[in-house]
């Protein structure tokens, strides 16, 4: 453990209980019926301890948790903490994470992650599973690894983040993000990154009702837009390869697009911004429009 002090079991209530804790190991203790326990702590290891009351962990460092449980009360828990890592944890509270930097999840459950994550840096996902909507909103520099998400409004106003193998349901998404990638994933939604800024997928299947909309920079590498309509109005700087069937495409502004599948309906009509040239269309038999 490598802590100077340890507590072991233990029910703590009261504004304050354990304020400017240090360099201490926790197991098995119960913090309820009092806000702000652990405020103001640092270095500390924490293992099979449940929180049971609001604002648990504000502004601590260097914290580790382990097994350990934030229940529907402790709610907005941790916000303005610094260098934190959580493993096996259940979080059942919302609004946990605001303003924190160099975060780490690995392998747990938030079921109530509303407003979860909001205004965080270096935030680093790895095997969690997340139902809320505005998870991650202005994020700035993540790694997401299989995340499964069921919620709205994932990683709105975010930039620098990358999301790897994670399966998304979750209606507008990536919107007003910059510089955000997203590889081997399934995304199901509407409206899918609207007003975002060099926004990629690679090898991800996506199925949205006017997906990827109002976008500049927008990449698709061999990705799938399965049932998937009104796709790319007024994207500019698109460079596309889609290689399954598209229902319909409408009015791109500027850039390439490769099709491998068919289209069934191409739609520009007065309402476009492009101006002739601006925009390449090439189909699997190279013919081009």
């Amino acid at each position: 453990m490598g802590k100077d002090y340890q507590i072991i079991g233990g029910e703590y209530t009261g504004e304050r209980a354990l304020f400017v804790l240090k360099d201490t190991y926790i197991e098995g203790a119960r913090f309820f019926d009092g806000e702000s326990p652990l405020k103001e702590s640092f270095n500390l290891e924490i293992f099979k301890t449940s929180f049971e009351w609001k604002y648990p962990l504000w502004y601590a460092r260097d914290i580790e948790v382990k097994e350990s449980y934030l229940s529907p009360t402790a709610r907005s828990g941790i916000w303005y903490t610094d260098n934190i890592k959580m493993e096996s944890c259940t979080i059942d509270a919302p609004k946990t994470f605001r303003k924190s930097s160099r975060i780490y999840l690995r392998s747990c459950i938030l079921n109530h992650a509303d407003e979860t994550l909001w205004f965080c840096k270096d935030v680093k996902l790895d095997n969690v599973k997340a139902a809320g909507n505005y998870f991650m909103m202005g994020t700035d520099g993540g790694e997401v690894d299989r995340l499964e998400l069921d919620g709205n409004y994932f990683l709105d106003g975010a930039k620098n983040v990358t999301v790897r193998s994670s399966t998304l349901n979750s209606k507008d998404a990536f919107w007003n993000t910059e510089n955000v990638t997203v590889i081997n994933s399934k995304i199901i939604g509407e409206y899918l990154g609207w007003n975002s800024k060099n926004l990629t997928f690679i090898n991800c299947e996506i199925s949205s009702l006017q997906a990827l909309c109002y976008i500049d920079g927008l990449r698709l590498i061999n990705c799938k837009l399965t049932d998937s309509t009104l796709c790319l109005e007024y994207c500019s700087n698109i460079d596309a390869t889609i290689i399954d069937d598209v229902d319909s495409i409408k009015n791109p502004t500027s850039g390439i697009i490769r099709l491998l599948g068919n289209l069934k309906y191409l739609i520009v009509n007065e309402n476009t911004r492009a101006k002739k040239g601006d925009v390449r269309i090439i189909f699997r038999d190279g013919h081009e429009i």
